[in-house]
């Protein structure tokens, strides 16, 4: 998508990422794999040690909680023990970063639909956000059990757009890793990249390709505004 493509589509739906952009879910996370560590004889992680890595998903826990990668023996039912913990804490601490309720409160008011596009699936996805008290109901929430593949591949964005009924023109997605801005530029998206989130070590966002930068949920409705937002 060109910049003057985008430029001429006003801006009708923001989607989002779920963990590191929306919400702040690093430490459920963090308290299963502790939980996990325990069972195996090792002892808690570092504070915040866990958090650079949340947006990886399951794989980045497991390789950062127990240096375990896909190819080893014990990686499936570990995983799956792993899940099976986070499942039991995964809307204890959770919350929306700051000041997220007033601006999905204002996007909405200003006119903006709201999507979320999250790798996470939809047994942990929409019990925390009803939690959180951002209905999946209300919202458009597309989860990797709805698709063929998850991020970065597009579907799940284009989906998303499908099911808001606008055109990816007419989007921005917002999200923490690359993986998102990558899923984003390739359905035809804007993208902004949520500086708060859970970003890696040494990363350069900027080369990233993001069409924006926004560092706090604050920023977004200016950033819309700026993009044609009714």
């Amino acid at each position: 998508m060109s910049a003057a493509a985008h430029d001429a589509a006003p801006l009708a739906a923001v989607l989002l990422d779920l963990d590191g952009t929306l919400a702040d879910t690093a430490g459920d996370l963090a308290r299963a794999m502790d939980t996990l560590r325990a069972e195996l004889g090792l002892p808690p992680m570092a504070p915040g040690a866990l958090r650079p890595y949340v947006s990886q998903g399951a794989r980045g826990m497991l390789a950062q909680g127990l240096d375990l990668r896909p190819d080893d023996a014990r990686y499936v039912a570990l995983r799956d023990r792993f899940l099976d913990l986070y499942a039991g804490c995964c809307a204890s601490e959770a919350q929306l970063f700051e000041g997220f309720d007033q601006v999905l409160t204002g996007l909405r008011a200003g006119g903006l639909l709201v999507g979320i596009v999250t790798n996470k699936i939809e047994r942990f996805a929409a019990p925390l956000l009803r939690t959180l008290g951002v209905s999946p109901d209300a919202d458009c929430l597309i989860t990797p059990d709805l698709l063929g593949k998850p991020k970065p591949d597009p579907e799940g964005v284009l989906l998303a757009c499908s099911r808001l009924g606008v055109a990816p023109a007419q989007c921005v997605f917002v999200g923490d890793d690359r993986r998102d801005i990558e899923a984003g530029r390739a359905a035809g998206t804007r993208t902004a990249i949520a500086a708060w989130g859970y970003l890696p070590p040494g990363e350069d966002i900027h080369a990233w390709g993001a069409d924006a930068i926004v560092a706090a949920p604050a920023e977004l409705p200016a950033l819309c505004q700026r993009w044609g937002a009714p």
